[in-house]
């Protein structure tokens, strides 16, 4: 399966839609994943919270870790969304550009956290000069993007030799029983507590699909080798439920 295509067996229907919603498909046209975030900006970090049992403030402390910013540095955070992720990276002293293709969830982070640097951009195209950075990260955002491979050579275009790289994403569960209770717990109790928890449910049947079609681990870090980056490796998180790659330029 190459990265950021549907799975086998997976469509692209109009008819996956929900009436009254905003969801992207696999397909993951630009158009059509920044109209779902922007219906979900207002809600979006509660709902990760919830739907996570409360996971996701650990692998944002982790994937600052990772990155490991240094006073003055200067460090990318793409799909950035309302800036919850770019915050560690500001409060360790240096210099974050929180960049994410959704308006609507950049509008909430300024409201939010006007302290920090927003800037609405396209990973497939960024807005930056070559080396301009000291670190690149993108959380939970890989998956959505039409070509990652693609939007991995220009994170590296941007970035400096020697400079460092970490995704932060959904992966494949490495114990099998476990797997299989993931698996149910996308497919049919997520998208069931996204109706209470989220304003628009239907992005999160969105959310199990694009998890599932999902490269694992080793595919994944196969990818970013052949896009530029170095010394590639990773780090299950929860069992493999979200894996932290990091590499080199």
């Amino acid at each position: 399966m190459a990265i950021g295509q549907p799975a086998e067996g997976s469509t692209d229907l109009e008819s996956a839609r929900v009436p009254g919603s905003t969801r992207a498909t696999l397909a993951k046209r630009q158009a059509d994943v920044a109209a779902m975030f922007d219906r979900v900006a207002a809600g979006y970090d509660l709902a990760n919270d919830v739907l996570s049992l409360g996971q996701d403030r650990a692998w944002r402390k982790l994937v600052v870790e990772a990155v490991a910013p240094a006073p003055g540095e200067m460090i990318l955070d793409l799909a950035a969304g309302t800036g919850t992720s770019s915050e560690g990276f500001a409060q360790a002293g240096a210099h974050v550009v929180a960049v994410d293709l959704s308006l609507g969830m950049l509008t909430v982070g300024r409201q939010r956290k006007p302290d920090l640097s927003f800037l609405a951009g396209d990973a497939l195209h960024l807005p930056f000069r070559d080396a301009s950075f000291d670190a690149v990260t993108i959380s939970f955002g890989l998956r959505n993007v039409e070509d990652a491979p693609a939007a991995l050579t220009e994170m590296a275009r941007v970035t400096r030799p020697g400079g460092r790289l970490v995704v932060c994403e959904f992966s494949t569960p490495t114990w099998p029983p476990f797997r299989k209770l993931y698996s149910d717990y996308l497919m049919a109790a997520l998208p069931k507590i996204a109706t209470v928890v989220s304003s628009n449910p239907a992005a999160y049947h969105y959310l199990a699909e694009s998890i599932q079609a999902w490269p694992d681990q080793q595919r994944l870090a196969d990818v970013i080798g052949s896009t530029g980056w170095q010394d590639v490796e990773w780090r299950n998180l929860s069992g493999g439920i979200v894996a932290l790659h990091r590499a080199e330029r």
